[in-house]
């Protein structure tokens, strides 16, 4: 008994550092841009987000991670992580964002109509 005890901590330990190392990548991927924290915004270093590589579901743009997507809704701008089936709103996307990254401008190229 006590091995299948072992066994099933051990299993649940991989699974934990499974989980939380993709958690940490998805989050080290979602802004790759350093710099440029304040208004106007430039300066900044790194890629912005490659909304081309995003998938495209009928709300928005999605980036498929290890262990959370992150959705971009279309129209709003809403961006929310989804974990495990629950998806949790974050925020807008941020002046800086706008700025760096362009959502508004990726989301008209593919054919939504961003309102924020």
């Amino acid at each position: 008994m006590a091995t299948l005890k072992t066994i099933l901590a051990i299993i649940g330990a991989l699974y934990l550092l499974y989980f939380i190392t993709g958690l940490l990548i998805d989050i080290g991927t979602f802004d790759q841009t350093k710099g440029g924290y304040e208004p106007p915004y430039e300066g900044w270093t790194g890629q912005p987000v490659d909304w081309d590589s995003l998938d495209q579901t009928t709300t928005g743009l999605v980036k498929r991670g290890y262990v959370a997507d992150v959705h971009i809704h279309g129209t709003t701008g809403m961006i929310s992580f989804q974990i495990l089936g629950y998806k949790m709103d974050w925020r807008k996307p941020s002046a800086r964002a706008m700025k760096v990254h362009k959502p508004r401008e990726a989301l008209l190229r593919r054919g939504f109509k961003p309102i924020f």
